[in-house]
This record gives C-alpha cells, sequence and structure tokens, in this order.
C-alpha cells in the first residue's frame, strides 16, 4: 500500500462522511417536525424511548445527532432526563443500520440481474443518477431534499467502494496481516485504537465503515473486530459527551454521562462473556475466523440491542449514577424554571381556567425577571452554570409562550362574557411580552459573553450608571408583575412613569457616555458593549408599560387600541397622579445621575 493509496483512501473516508452528512441533512429536512415530534412523545416508558431513539437514529443516520435533540427537548422541558435514557439506548441500535447497509457489499449477484441492482457498484450511481435529476430538472415540491437523500446515498457508497479497492492491495501485505494478527490477541488495545480512531474521526458509523472495507483484504478476524467496535462504540460516546458539555445545562452533560455508561457497562459485561467463552472453548471456529462486512454488521448491531436489553431495568440507576457525577446544585434547585400549561379540562368552568392561566403566566414573568437579574450579573461575575440556567429557562419560557397562546385560543371558544374575552386577550398578550423580557435577558448575556470574551472592563463610573438603571429597570419590572398577579389598576398607573424617567436615565447616559468615548476614557468595543446593555434594559421598561396599558384597559375601556394617544395625553400633563409620580421617580432616579 503507497501514497497513492492512502490518498485514495482518505477520499473514499471524505466521500463517505460527506455523503452520510448531506443525506442525513436531507432526511432531517424531509422529515424534521415529525422526528421531534417522535422524540418529544418517547415519554410513556423506556421501552417506548428506545423504540423511538432507534427509528430517529435510523432515518438521520446518527446516534450523536439524536442525543443532541433529546438534549434541546430536555431544555425546552418535554422530557425530562428519565425518559431521553430510553432515547439514548435506541439511538445506538439505530446507529447500526449504516453497516447494514454497507453489507451489501457482500452480494454475489452470480449473474442475477436482480441481485445486481443491490451491489453498491450498481446503487451507488443509479442513485445519484435520480439525486440530480431531482434536485436541477424535476421542479416539484421536496424534489430537492429528496435528491439530497439520494446523492448522499451515492456519495455513501462510492467511498465506501473507494476505501475498499484503496486497502486491497494489504491482502497481499504480510507486515499487515502479521499486524491484523498481533492485534487479535490484544483485545484491550483494539478498544483503544477504536475509541482513539471515533473520537479523531468522529464518526462511528464511518470507523465501522473502514472495518467493513478492510473486511475485503481478508485479514480481519472475529477476535479483532469485537473488541474495536466495542471501542468504537466508547469513542462516539466521548464525542457526544463533549458535544453534550459545550455551553449546555446539565441535565444534557448527564446524557452524556448516562451514554458513556451504557457502553461502557455493556463493553464490560462483553469483554467478560467473549473472555469466558472463549476459555471455555466455545464456538472453537468463531474467534479465529475471516469476517466479512455483513459479519461486521451483524456484532455491532447485536451488540448494542443485547446491551439495550440488558440495561433497560436499570435505566435510573444509570440516572442516579449521572446525577452523583455532575450533582444538583442548590442554585439549581432555586433557579430551573418549571413552567406549566393548565389543564383544558378546566374549560369546563371558564372562571377556573382564566385565574389558572393568569397564575401561570405570571409565574412565567417572575421567571423572565429573575433571568434578567442573571443576565445583568453576568457582566461582572460569567459563570457557566449561570449561563446554562439561563439558556434552559429562555427555552422553556419560549415553549410555554406558544402552548399558552394555544390555551387561550382555545379557551376563548368557551367564554361567555365580554370581561372574560378582554382577559383572555390581556393574557395572551402579557404573555407575549414576558416573554420578550426573556428576550432582552438573552441579549443581555450575550453581551456578558462578549465582555468575557473580548476581555473588556468597564469603567468604575459606567457600572454605577448601570446599577442605577438596572435597579429602576428591576423596580419596574416588580410593580408590573404585582399589578399584573393582582390585576390592579392602581399599581398599574405606577408603571408608566417609571418608563418616562427610565427612558430618560438611558438618554443622559448615552450622551455622557459618547462624551467619555470623545475624551478618550474607554475604548469603542467597552462602548458598544455598554450601550447594548441599556438599549435591552430599556426595552425591557417598554415592555413593563405595555402590561401596565393593557391592565388599565381592563378598567377603562377608552384606552383599548388606544395606547399611544393615551400616553401621549399623559406626557401633557393631563393626569394629577402620573405628575405626582413621575416627580417622585424624578427624584429618586434622576436628581444624583
Amino acid at each position: 500500500m503507497n501514497i497513492f493509496s492512502v490518498i485514495s483512501l482518505l477520499g473514499g473516508l471524505a466521500m463517505f462522511l460527506y455523503g452520510m452528512e448531506v443525506m442525513g441533512d436531507g432526511l432531517k429536512n424531509a422529515s424534521g417536525p415529525a422526528l421531534k415530534k417522535a422524540l418529544g412523545k418517547a415519554t410513556q416508558n423506556v421501552v417506548f424511548g428506545v423504540i423511538t431513539g432507534m427509528l430517529v437514529t435510523a432515518v438521520i443516520q446518527s446516534s450523536t445527532a439524536t442525543i443532541v435533540l433529546a438534549v434541546g427537548l430536555i431544555s425546552a422541558g418535554i422530557l425530562n432526563l428519565n425518559q431521553a435514557v430510553g432515547i439514548v439506548m435506541g439511538a445506538n441500535i439505530g446507529t447500526t443500520i449504516t453497516a447494514q447497509i454497507i453489507r451489501l457489499m457482500d452480494i454475489d449477484s452470480g449473474g442475477n440481474i436482480a441481485l445486481e441492482f443491490l451491489k453498491p457498484s450498481t446503487l451507488a450511481p443509479l442513485s445519484m443518477f435520480i439525486g440530480i435529476l431531482l434536485i436541477m430538472f424535476i421542479k416539484l415540491p421536496n424534489s430537492k431534499t429528496k435528491g439530497e437523500i439520494f446523492m448522499g446515498f451515492g456519495i455513501l457508497f462510492f467511498g465506501i467502494i473507494n476505501m475498499t479497492a484503496a486497502v486491497s492491495p494489504l491482502s497481499e501485505s504480510q507486515l499487515f496481516m502479521d499486524l491484523m494478527a498481533k492485534f487479535s490477541n490484544q483485545p484491550i488495545l483494539s478498544i483503544l485504537i477504536g475509541l482513539v480512531l471515533t473520537v479523531i474521526v468522529q464518526s462511528s458509523s464511518a470507523m465501522v465503515g473502514i472495518l467493513q472495507a478492510l473486511s475485503a483484504t481478508g485479514a480481519i478476524t472475529f477476535n479483532l473486530v469485537y473488541p474495536m467496535i466495542m471501542g468504537i462504540n466508547l469513542g462516539t460516546c466521548v464525542v457526544t459527551l463533549l458535544i453534550c458539555s459545550i455551553g449546555s445545562s446539565k441535565d444534557a452533560k448527564r446524557i452524556g454521562i448516562v451514554h458513556i455508561l451504557f457502553n461502557a457497562i455493556g463493553t464490560f459485561l462483553f469483554m467478560i462473556a467473549m473472555t469466558v467463552i472463549h476459555s471455555l472453548g466455545g464456538f472453537p471456529n468463531l474467534w479465529e475466523s475471516v469476517v466479512n462486512s455483513g459479519s461486521i454488521a451483524n456484532f455491532q448491531t447485536l451488540f448494542n440491542l443485547i446491551t439495550a436489553v440488558v440495561l433497560v431495568p436499570f435505566s435510573g440507576k444509570l440516572v442516579d449514577i449521572s446525577m452523583k457525577i455532575i450533582k444538583v446544585t442548590k442554585m439549581d434547585e432555586e433557579d430551573r424554571a418549571d413552567l406549566e400549561v393548565p389543564d383544558e379540562k378546566l374549560f369546563e368552568v371558564p372562571e377556573m381556567a382564566i385565574s389558572e392561566a393568569g397564575k401561570a403566566i405570571a409565574h412565567m414573568g417572575e421567571v423572565a425577571i429573575k433571568n434578567l437579574k442573571r443576565s445583568c450579573k453576568l457582566m461582572y461575575v460569567y459563570d457557566e452554570d449561570r449561563v446554562s440556567v439561563v439558556h434552559e429557562n429562555e427555552d422553556n419560557m419560549d415553549l410555554f409562550t406558544d402552548s399558552m397562546d394555544n390555551y387561550l385560543v382555545n379557551l376563548s371558544k368557551f367564554v361567555e362574557t365580554d370581561t372574560d374575552s378582554q382577559r383572555v386577550s390581556t393574557m395572551m398578550q402579557t404573555s407575549t411580552n414576558f416573554e420578550r423580557v426573556g428576550d432582552h435577558a438573552m441579549n443581555i448575556m450575550e453581551v456578558a459573553q462578549n465582555i468575557k470574551d473580548s476581555r473588556l472592563e468597564f469603567s468604575d463610573s459606567a457600572k454605577e450608571e448601570l446599577e442605577k438603571v438596572k435597579d429602576a429597570v428591576f423596580e419596574i419590572a416588580s410593580i408590573t408583575l404585582e399589578a399584573f398577579e393582582k390585576m390592579d389598576s392602581e399599581i398599574a398607573k405606577r408603571v408608566e412613569p417609571l418608563e418616562e424617567v427610565i427612558d430618560d436615565m438611558v438618554l443622559t447616559l448615552k450622551n455622557r457616555h459618547i462624551e467619555r468615548l470623545k475624551r478618550g476614557e474607554c475604548t469603542t468595543s467597552t462602548g458598544i458593549a455598554f450601550v447594548d446593555a441599556l438599549t435591552n434594559l430599556e426595552r425591557v421598561a417598554d415592555q413593563c408599560s405595555n402590561v401596565a396599558l393593557l391592565i388599565l384597559g381592563e378598567k377603562y375601556k377608552e384606552i383599548v387600541g388606544n395606547h399611544h394617544a393615551y400616553v401621549r395625553s399623559l406626557h401633557q400633563g393631563v393626569d394629577n397622579i402620573y405628575n405626582e409620580e413621575l416627580i417622585k421617580r424624578r427624584e429618586q432616579y434622576l436628581k444624583d445621575l
């Protein structure tokens, strides 16, 4: 095997990986929403989760992608850690579908035309031809997506054909034969090689594909294959754990740990079983027998299937171990948002349904405000755990808002009075405004990340100014939440004067900051971060104003649909209560600014 064969092998590997990606992307685009929906319903029991994880992975051709999808559903509150364990086990089984497809390399047509069509040397060009027709010439809905599936399938097979051709000279190499024989007698070394190479390639399917290509040399025995496949499975766990650990929640990291535990325990049990069987003389013709690509695919499938069957009853224990490794902190218990939409059975009593929806939205507002406070703290003390909590809660709020909108739309069909209809409308708009508070909290967190990554630091005067604006914004948020919880128009009247003062504060500080920039007292990058933080804080106050106006509209019908006109009239000084509150807030926040 010379340098040109190595180049051909690397090219074949590249085609194999690219073909997998193109085919997987096409399948995801064709059935993405259905896949997420299927994963989201994997909540009945662990066995159902295993089946779902297996089917989804068979479609998208990547166990890592399936597990990452499950992590997203955990963050969104659709799945919990216990329910995701089954998906992890199923993903390990589903990923073996690629190897089962590659086993078509073993087909000997014997002149049979039907079998000749199933050979990769025929399927690859035919699949690519169909793919290019769908992509370039057929203009039907989803034809491009379907074309990508066929194209990826063909490229994948061309890759495996290329790899097989590249390694075929090794069948005549005595050095290669001796090396394979040496590995066959060192299972631990074979496990380590499989693990390391999979971490490098970042695809268990690709590594098994390489093994299947090497099987064409006639030098690959069962003694070598079974420990190497176990190592490959462990390697893909390391890749998954790394992906799950980057900027993710603790539950995401626990899923990565469960994945490792599943494969590590399976490897340990299989190695013991294989060693005992071998030492007792069981299956004497198996160990030194030469394997083909079909045998490799079968062992990989059996290993993952048997491991899943053995460990399904102990799925809860795997979760417990992961919880001990990634411990629950006091902050996790206090800060994780638990947002739930009320039961639609309450529609039979609309007043109760409205009341419970109001409580749920108020809780979401509380979560949004807490996220805002966490994000502001991140600008000074950056903490990855706090970042994870902000992300997780934001995902939960997004999902909750969509669910609550559907709930309120359905509830509106049951309400009978204009007052209740108005209340439902108020709650729907309030939910959206609270969700936007959460969005601004995310924006401030991104400012904090920029400060950390760019090693920026606010001046003492900038910090002091931000603190004053934060105090005002936190107060307006607290007043707004209280007004909504009590549906109290008198409390709501206190919001607009403070919102105007916050606008004045932000304008004053932005102008003052421009002067600092002119004097060279801070950098442009720091200035952008400072202004971004101020802008998002100001917009939080705007959302609070929106909610207060909705509450006032419950009592003063003339305000409904005329928010801007009402606010203009306040600014013109026609309301004594507003004027008194405005003077008080200016004295509180603007006097010493």
